[in-house]
C-alpha cells in the first residue's frame, strides 16, 4: 500500500509538469554528474586554489562543456569573463609603535594592506565606537574587531562593519583593527581604486592599551611603517555561457544560475593525503550548473528569459568572482531579475542529520524566489524547506552575497548547510550522493524554467527588516 501511494503520489506529480520541461528533466543524469565530478575534484587539480594551475584547467573543462551544450558565450574569449588581479605579498615585519601618556609600545604581531609603501609617524588617534565620526584627515581611526565566538558576534560584527565603513569615509590616515586578528585578502583587482589602507593589531599588551582609551579623540599616537608589498599580476576567469531566451521582450532580462568552481588547494606541509578536493564544496554546484545547462539546453523551445549559467572564481578568498561580476556584468543588472546559487548539493549526511530529498536556501524569507522553488518541489517531490537555525546566517556565506549586495534577488540553494568532511581532504567525489543530487537538480532546473517563463519577476520582501539595504539597491538600478 505504501508503495501504491508513493507511485499514485509521483504520477500526480508528474502530471503538473509540461511535457516539454519533463523531458528536459529526465535528460538530468547521475551518470554524467560522477563523470565530471570524479574529473573536477580529483587530485590532478591539485584543490582549485585561487589562482592555481587546477583552477585554469577547472575553467578549461567548464567551458568544454557549455560548449558541449551549445551554450552562447559571452565573456569576451570565447566562454571566460578575465579578470586581471594581483596577488600581493605584505612585508612581513612592520615596525609598530604606540604611544600615550605613560608609555612607549613595540607592538609585535601586526599587519597592513597597503599596495603601497605605508609611513605614520606620530598619528593621532580617534577610537571609533558610534557613527557619528568627525573629519579624521592626519589622524588614524581606531576600531575592536569582535572574536567571532563573542556573544553576540552577528550583531557585532554588523556594528564593526558599519564603523569601518564610516571611518574611512572620514578619510584618516589609516583605519587600525584591533583585538581579533583582521585577515586580508591577498587578491586585488589591478584596476581597483586606492582605498583607506587597514592595519590588523592583535599583540595581547597593545590590545590592553588600546583597551583603555576613552572614545574619541585619544593623546595617544601610532607610528607604522611598512614597506610595499610584493605585487604578482595574474589573470582569474568567471566561466559563462548563455542560454538565450525564446520570448522576444523577456529575452532581454536574465536569470543566474551559478556556483564557484574553485576550492581551498593543497595543505602546505604533512604527512598523507594534503590535498582538498572539494567535491561537495562547490564541485556538486559546478556539475549541477553544467548538467542543468546540458538539459535546458536541448529543449526544442527555451525558456522566454535568457538564463546566464555561471561559474565563479574565488569564492573561498572572498567572493571575488561574484563580486567582479558585480561590478563589471556582462548583462545590465537592471535587467537582471534573479541569481540562484548552488553550493553543497551531494552529501546528504547533514551534521544536524540526513537530508534526503530535500534542499533549504539561505535568506529564505527575504524574497518570493524560494516560494517559487517549493512549488517546483511539490511537483519532483523534493522538500524545499526553510532552516530556521542556519537560513539567514549563511546568506553572507556564498555568491549571491554579491548580486544580493548589487539589488538582484539572490540566494544560495544547498542540500547540507554543513557536512563531517567540510573543508577537510575527506571532501571527495566517492562520497557524493549523486542519484540524489539528480533528483534535486530537477527540483532545481523545474524552478529555473518557472522563474525564466513568468512575466512577473522576483521581489524582495520589504516587510523583512534584513533586506532593507537590498532593496534600497534594487531602486539604484
Amino acid at each position: 500500500m505504501k508503495r501504491l501511494v508513493l507511485l499514485l503520489t509521483a504520477v500526480v506529480c508528474l502530471a503538473a509538469v509540461d511535457p516539454q520541461e519533463q523531458a528536459a528533466l529526465d535528460r538530468i543524469s547521475a551518470a554524467d554528474m560522477r563523470g565530471n565530478l570524479s574529473f573536477l575534484s580529483s587530485d590532478a587539480l591539485e584543490g582549485r586554489d585561487t589562482p592555481s594551475r587546477g583552477l585554469d584547467i577547472a575553467a578549461e573543462f567548464i567551458a568544454s562543456q557549455f560548449r558541449r551544450a551549445g551554450l552562447e558565450p559571452v565573456g569576451g574569449a570565447d566562454y571566460f569573463q578575465a579578470a586581471d588581479y594581483l596577488e600581493t605579498t605584505p612585508d612581513p615585519s612592520p615596525s609598530v609603535t604606540l604611544d600615550d601618556d605613560k608609555k612607549t609600545l613595540h607592538v609585535k604581531n601586526a599587519s597592513t594592506n597597503a599596495l603601497a609603501a605605508l609611513d605614520l609617524k606620530f598619528a593621532p588617534i580617534y577610537k571609533v565606537e558610534s557613527t557619528d565620526v568627525p573629519s579624521l584627515a592626519g589622524k588614524v581611526a581606531l576600531i575592536r574587531r569582535p572574536g567571532a565566538r563573542a556573544e553576540g558576534a552577528r550583531e557585532k560584527f554588523v556594528q564593526f562593519r558599519a564603523f569601518v565603513k564610516v571611518a574611512r569615509e572620514r578619510q584618516p590616515a589609516a583605519v587600525v583593527i584591533y583585538g581579533a586578528p583582521q585577515p586580508f585578502p591577498s587578491l586585488v583587482e589591478a584596476k581597483a581604486a586606492p582605498e583607506i589602507p587597514l592595519i590588523s593589531i592583535a599583540d595581547a599588551d597593545a590590545v590592553k592599551l588600546l583597551d583603555a582609551l576613552s572614545p574619541g579623540e585619544s593623546k595617544a599616537t601610532l607610528s607604522f611603517h611598512a614597506n610595499e608589498p610584493k605585487k604578482t599580476p595574474v589573470q582569474l576567469r568567471n566561466v559563462a555561457g548563455l542560454l538565450r531566451g525564446s520570448d522576444s521582450a523577456l529575452s532581454k532580462t536574465y536569470v543566474l544560475l551559478t556556483a564557484h568552481y574553485d576550492h581551498i588547494g593543497v595543505k602546505p606541509s604533512g604527512d598523507g593525503d594534503r590535498i582538498f578536493n572539494g567535491a561537495n564544496d562547490d564541485g556538486s554546484g559546478t556539475v549541477s550548473v553544467i548538467e542543468i545547462a546540458n538539459a535546458l539546453a536541448a529543449m526544442k523551445q527555451h525558456p522566454k528569459r535568457s538564463i546566464l549559467f555561471m561559474t565563479f572564481f574565488g569564492e573561498e578568498k572572498g567572493l571575488f568572482g561574484s563580486r567582479y561580476y558585480a561590478e563589471h556584468p556582462l548583462f545590465p543588472l537592471k535587467q537582471t531579475v534573479a541569481q540562484i546559487n548552488l553550493e553543497q548539493l551531494g552529501r546528504t549526511d547533514d551534521t544536524e542529520g540526513p537530508q534526503v530529498a530535500s534542499a533549504t536556501f539561505t535568506g529564505f524569507d527575504f524574497s518570493d524566489l524560494p516560494a517559487t522553488f517549493q512549488a517546483a518541489g511539490k511537483a519532483t517531490g523534493v522538500k524545499v524547506y526553510k532552516n530556521d537555525k542556519s537560513s539567514d546566517d549563511f546568506f553572507a556565506r556564498s555568491d549571491n552575497q554579491s548580486l544580493a549586495d548589487a539589488g538582484i534577488p539572490a540566494h544560495t540553494l544547498a542540500v547540507a548547510f554543513d557536512f563531517p568532511d567540510y573543508h577537510q581532504v575527506g571532501d571527495e567525489w566517492q562520497k557524493i550522493d549523486y542519484d540524489n543530487m539528480a533528483k534535486v537538480d530537477r527540483m532545481i532546473a523545474l524552478g529555473l524554467m518557472t522563474v525564466a517563463n513568468r512575466a512577473e519577476p522576483p521581489h524582495w520582501n520589504e516587510k523583512n527588516s534584513k533586506t532593507g539595504k537590498y532593496v534600497e539597491a534594487s531602486h539604484r538600478n
